[in-house]
């Protein structure tokens, strides 16, 4: 027989976890007592005592930049200089761009998720991943194959799942859209179709366990100290053991991404992923570039489509001159056949600049300062600092867009009829200098081919009314509770 261990041993693994969850209980005492800090934002910050009178964090923090001077605050618990001024926000994107990159910090609260993928990395390996995504997506054939892509599952996925919907069906388009976006960038970026548009709307393993290492690993970054996640994660309890599994099935299916695409051939196929392996060799370094092509490419514009679609329902002027305008540009009941074309639909893309003004699919991005030094707003930013920049609390800056900025206008990006841009810097929703996001044209791309071919066809109703939505923890912006919507086929003359 096997002698037995001795009681203390055998306790050993609860007396470590009962020891560190007293020091972390002693911690947020100290903490909420604001030992720390003593001021107002923070100890609204830890009690939350903010969500009172706000539905979303973010809603809070354009509150507070809103009321300062420089529009810059300070979340001391956090180690965190928040931003909502144009000046800061290029400073930190452009002219001092080598000062601000991610950094080590973010790197690591995201390092078990996103790896060293383009999204977590600075120096050589962003830049390698940069040229060779740029590379390929500024070539006409790629943009071809990606357009044919969109319209084919819009035409044989997207409208006939809406049409068989029925008049009282309630959908969750949020759902929908990311199902469409997962499907599109899998086959444009690995030349794999996982199918999850289907009639059938299959139940996607991958896709729950992508959202929720989204969800754990943002959690992270909103954490007053960094221990507090370190040490649930070396015990493997909590939300880090939920991160850690959610993580094994992502890794399981990137891996399977790559092994499929290396049976089928690399030299024959257009997309990225063929592109990117011809070059590499390291299976982990392309796994963190699997995540985070789907990171961009699916979250980000299914986040941009639902927060369109609850828009339009409110709007709906904005919906007939959608209808109008296409009717102009591409003739009536007739789809979009050509870059060209959808060039010329300015008052769509003015819609959904403007949707993404108030609603972006990335609410803030963060730096952390290399160097001291100070912000054009006079703000001191020592090394070590979280330095982050809020395209939320942007759109809804008086100073920057007028006292008609809580309005849904595409007018305000028309002059003459013609679209135009604003600066990137007061409008950095795609980033910013060096890093502006490099799958711009081809997201508009299928927002714009997504909402003209849905606005057309179809009236799409809110299933629940409610005044702004709520946000759910995440990196890219996505509704508490889905968007629950009635779809109706059929729409006035376009």
């Amino acid at each position: 027989m096997e002698p037995e261990p001795s009681c203390f041993f055998q306790f050993l693994p609860f007396l470590i976890i009962l020891f560190l969850s007293s020091l972390l209980l002693l911690y947020s005492i100290k903490l909420k007592r604001g030992l720390w800090c003593n001021c107002e934002i923070c100890d609204a910050y830890l009690t939350l005592s903010w969500s009172k009178q706000f539905h979303n964090l973010c809603d809070w923090y354009s509150h507070l930049l809103k009321n300062s001077p420089g529009k810059t605050i300070h979340i001391h618990v956090l180690g965190n200089t928040i931003t909502a001024n144009p000046d800061n926000v290029e400073y930190i994107l452009k002219t001092r761009f080598e000062n601000f990159p991610k950094g080590k910090q973010f790197s690591m609260i995201l390092g078990d998720f996103l790896g060293r993928g383009i999204f977590n990395v600075d120096g050589d390996l962003w830049r390698f991943q940069k040229k060779m995504a740029s590379l390929e997506l500024d070539r006409f054939s790629i943009r071809s194959y990606a357009f044919e892509i969109i319209n084919h599952e819009i035409n044989h996925r997207l409208v006939p799942l809406l049409s068989s919907a029925g008049g009282d069906r309630i959908l969750d388009l949020q759902d929908i859209f990311r199902r469409f976006s997962f499907d599109t960038i899998c086959r444009f970026s690995f030349g794999l179709d996982p199918e999850c548009l289907k009639l059938s709307l299959p139940i996607s393993e991958f896709a729950i366990a992508f959202d929720m290492a989204s969800k754990l690993s943002a959690q992270r970054a909103m954490t007053a100290s960094p221990l507090l996640w370190k040490i649930k994660r070396w015990l493997n309890i909590g939300s880090e053991k939920q991160l850690r599994e959610s993580i094994r099935v992502v890794n399981v299916l990137a891996r399977e991404v790559i092994s499929q695409r290396r049976k089928m051939g690399l030299l024959s196929h257009e997309d990225l992923l063929s592109r990117f392996m011809i070059s590499l060799n390291d299976e982990t370094y392309l796994r963190d570039i699997v995540v985070s092509f789907i990171l961009a490419g699916r979250d980000t514009v299914a986040s941009a489509l639902t927060s369109l679609f609850w828009l339009l329902p409110k709007y709906p002027d904005v919906a007939v001159a959608i209808r109008e305008e296409a009717g102009r540009v591409l003739g009536p009941n007739q789809d979009i056949t050509s870059f060209d074309k959808i060039n010329e639909l300015h008052y769509l893309q003015a819609t959904i600049y403007e949707s993404m003004r108030l609603y972006p699919p990335i609410q803030f991005d963060s730096k952390f300062c290399q160097a001291d030094g100070t912000l054009p707003d006079g703000t001191v930013v020592k090394k070590g600092t979280r330095v982050t920049y809020h395209p939320y609390a942007m759109g809804r800056m008086e100073d920057i867009w007028g006292p008609d900025c809580l309005e849904f206008k595409p007018e305000r990006w028309l002059r003459d009829g013609v679209f135009i841009p604003e600066n990137p810097f007061k409008y950095p929703v795609f980033q910013a200098g060096s890093r502006m996001c490099l799958g711009k044209e081809m997201a508009l791309v299928e927002l714009k081919c997504v909402a003209v071919s849905l606005v057309r066809r179809f009236n799409i109703e809110l299933a629940t009314h409610y005044p702004m939505p709520r946000f759910s923890a995440g990196l890219t912006a996505t509704f508490c509770g889905g968007l629950p919507v009635k779809v109706r086929e059929g729409n006035p003359k376009s």
